[in-house]
């Protein structure tokens, strides 16, 4: 598009993706207003207060650091200028589900390739070998996805014919179609190792019994790569990308709830405001739940992706949020501790398949942020976030504060802190609990929008990855622009700075799989 034809734009959604979209259109020269329907700005990536309790309420790991870096350079800083980044040693910790027979001590998993691969030889002789050539397929995988895969907008079929990919073809086709789970299988048999092989299935929105296997190059970033932490927080990556959108002349108004995208000729005209207003703007780019944003705020006939679309879809996996403040310390846990139960399949298939039920005992996610950061919680208490992944159903209910939550939500949660008290050795926890809340699919869908209460977005089968993936742009009406989880290139953090810069690469044109050029350094 060019110079003459910028004006205004609108972004729905102040989300890490609608914050990062404003960002880029307003740096390229378009007048942005974000609205955005809470009262507070992150999405997802959002933050709870209280009592001294500092939580993050969404993403916690800091994955993927050269999409920051790049993002931020395009923007003429850096990650480093912008975030006080610490690397987390170790990357994380293991418990697996104790048995009548045996209690397996927990597994401290350090970055790093000797690190990595000295664990898994010292839990199965011959391993740390294998290990070390899955990390090189690893490696290759992520650097292949990255500049050929994630920053395409699949406008053309140009980046898939390139000679290059297509001398890769017989090594990328089983990666396509052999599914994660049956990949570490084949080269690993201690169940500790395939867990922690196959768990990042689950920051894809999936289970590795789904997700391609072209997926393991997750383990390059938490094995190989490192895991980082931002201090103070998550909030604090939101407020970088906002001060980002701020500085290039974007405006956000809160508590501004959109209900319609409106057209004229099948071209967007601007948004409509649950109050009655209407604000103009050729440009809308919607980083709302997409489900949302296709079924509720278009009519029938402009719906790229309507109703019976999505029946066909799989959503990622519902969450069972507990965000507990704790007396006293809690040495058992790192930053980040991963619970696996025993039976790993069933626990997926709870989730996914029907008739579909909140898994017991669950695999669940524990992070302990005041492990590394002591602003998060008062002196002499800990902040604990745990993450269940449970069935995208908003029936199973909403969460609450101090108990009172659905009664479903609330079952689970007893149990979910029994779980930890057992499994970690805190047998006191649930007494030491001083500040309590709950946030489950009903909240996830009545508070974000999402579709079936889901967590994350749609899942990364291979049917919803890569040019599978709903596109960054509406085929029915010109002007409207989409970002977020539910778009190309998919979830996570990462995922949508990619995602909002897909958006500016469709408006320049631009057609490349890669990366968009970056301003040159001073």
């Amino acid at each position: 598009m060019a110079d003459d034809q910028k004006g205004a734009a609108i972004v729905i959604g102040a989300g890490i993706a609608g914050l990062a979209t404003a960002a880029l259109l307003g740096a390229e020269g378009w007048e942005v207003t974000i609205l955005e329907a809470r009262d507070e700005v992150g999405g997802r990536a959002g933050s709870w207060e209280h009592e001294g309790f500092r939580f993050d309420t969404g993403p916690s790991w800091y994955l993927m650091p050269e999409v920051f870096d790049h993002f931020f350079r395009l923007l003429g800083t850096s990650a480093a200028r912008e975030l006080d980044l610490v690397r987390l040693d170790p990357a994380y910790r293991v418990y697996s589900e104790p048995s009548a027979e045996r209690t397996l001590p927990p597994t401290d998993v350090r970055s790093g390739r000797d690190a990595a691969t000295a664990l898994f030889e010292e839990i199965e002789p011959g391993a740390g070998a294998k290990l070390d050539v899955y990390l090189d397929s690893a490696a290759d995988a992520y650097e292949l996805s990255v500049s050929r895969f994630l920053y395409d907008t699949y406008e053309t079929t140009a980046g898939l014919r390139d000679p290059v990919l297509l001398r890769r073809a017989g090594q990328l086709a089983p990666l396509l179609t052999r599914s994660l789970a049956s990949h570490v299988e084949r080269r690993f048999t201690d169940p500790r190792l395939r867990q922690i092989l196959g768990y990042p299935a689950v920051f894809l929105g999936g289970s590795p019994y789904g997700v391609p296997s072209l997926y393991h190059l997750m383990s390059h970033l938490d094995l190989d790569d490192g895991v980082l932490y931002p201090r103070g927080g998550f909030t604090e990556v939101i407020a970088a990308v906002k001060r980002l959108a701020l500085a290039n002349g974007a405006t956000i108004q809160t508590g501004c709830e959109v209900v319609e995208i409106t057209t004229t000729d099948a071209a967007a005209t601007g948004v409509r405001l649950s109050d009655g207003r209407h604000i103009a703007a050729p440009l809308v780019v919607s980083t709302a739940d997409l489900h949302h944003t296709e079924t509720a705020l278009l009519p029938p006939d402009l719906q790229t992706y309507p109703e019976k679309w999505w029946a066909k879809r799989t959503p990622s996996p519902g969450a069972l949020l507990l965000l507990l403040g704790v007396d006293g310390e809690l040495p058992q846990l790192a930053h980040h501790t991963l619970l696996f139960a025993e039976d790993w399949r069933s626990n997926f298939e709870d989730i996914f398949q029907e008739p579909s039920r909140i898994p017991a005992p669950a695999s669940l996610y524990v992070c302990r942020p005041s492990a590394t950061d002591p602003n998060v919680a008062p002196p002499g208490h800990e902040n604990l976030f745990v993450l269940v992944p449970i069935p995208a159903d908003p029936t199973i209910g909403r969460g609450g504060f101090d108990g009172d939550g659905d009664a479903a939500v609330e079952t689970a949660a007893d149990r979910v802190i029994q779980q930890i008290s057992e499994w970690c050795g805190i047998p006191d926890l649930a007494d030491r609990i001083v500040v309590r809340r709950t946030i489950a699919p009903g909240d996830f869908a009545a508070d974000l929008h999402a579709w079936r209460g889901n967590a994350l977005g749609l899942a990364h089968t291979l049917g919803q990855s890569a040019m599978f993936r709903p596109r960054n742009a509406s085929r029915k009406v010109r002007g409207l622009s989409y970002a977020g989880g539910s778009a190309l290139p998919g979830i996570g953090l990462p995922m949508c700075l990619i995602s909002a810069e897909l958006v500016l690469k469709r408006l320049r044109g631009d057609r490349t799989p890669g990366p968009l050029p970056e301003p040159a350094r001073v």
